[in-house]
């Protein structure tokens, strides 16, 4: 009898599958990433990860819960518990997110997401619920109490919000797309800390400037 190419572990979790899949995805995107690929890299049987996840949907929706919202709720947790000014709170939101993508596989995510969410809307709709919706609503939420305390220009906080997010996001779509076929890089940390000051510059009133 030959010996099976791998055995399950008995205590083979959930979080080890997501490990895979993200791994998966960002090397071969949504469509091409394979339910037995996957298993495999887990080191468990086809059969078996249908048991914690039926759907390759179902494995996206735990990737980003489980690697893409913990950063967002621990970003979350230090803005509760700071008492900054916004000009402080921007100088350290954008450089933040600027590390985790860096850090992390946000970015081929991303890109993942942006790229094949026309054939897959439900990959548009887990990021936009779990994701951008819980950001851009936290920014929004930011920029309101400043204008509040007289720091910020009037204007629609949302609206803010996407107008300091975007140029970030443009850096992210810039190192995924456009980086790895040879166009000159961009250091998204630089972005960071230069995008803060210049959106600083318009958005403060004057007793908001520090």
């Amino acid at each position: 009898m030959t010996k099976p190419r791998w055995k399950r572990r008995k205590d083979a979790r959930p979080s080890e599958i997501v490990s895979a899949a993200l791994a998966i995805f960002t090397e071969r995107g949504f469509a091409a990433a394979r339910i037995e690929d996957i298993a495999a890299r887990a080191g468990i049987s086809k059969g078996a990860l249908y048991l914690y996840f039926p759907t390759k949907e179902d494995l996206f929706r735990a990737v980003v819960r489980e690697t893409v919202v913990p950063n967002i709720e621990a970003l979350q947790a230090q803005l509760v518990v700071a008492d900054m000014s916004f000009t402080n709170l921007l100088r350290m939101i954008l450089p933040h997110f600027a590390e985790v993508v860096v850090a992390t596989k946000l970015g081929a995510v991303v890109k993942m997401v942006v790229g094949e969410s026309g054939n897959f809307p439900e990959l548009a709709r887990v990021w936009h619920d779990d994701v951008i919706s819980n950001a851009i609503g936290m920014l929004g939420k930011l920029i309101a109490h400043a204008q509040d305390r007289g720091e910020i220009r009037p204007g629609d906080p949302r609206i803010h919000a996407f107008s300091i997010m975007g140029p970030m996001l443009m850096g992210v779509i810039w190192r995924e797309t456009f980086t790895p076929l040879g166009a000159t890089d961009i250091n998204l940390p630089k972005l960071a800390r230069q995008h803060a000051e210049t959106v600083l510059d318009g958005l403060l009133t004057t007793g908001g400037k520090q």
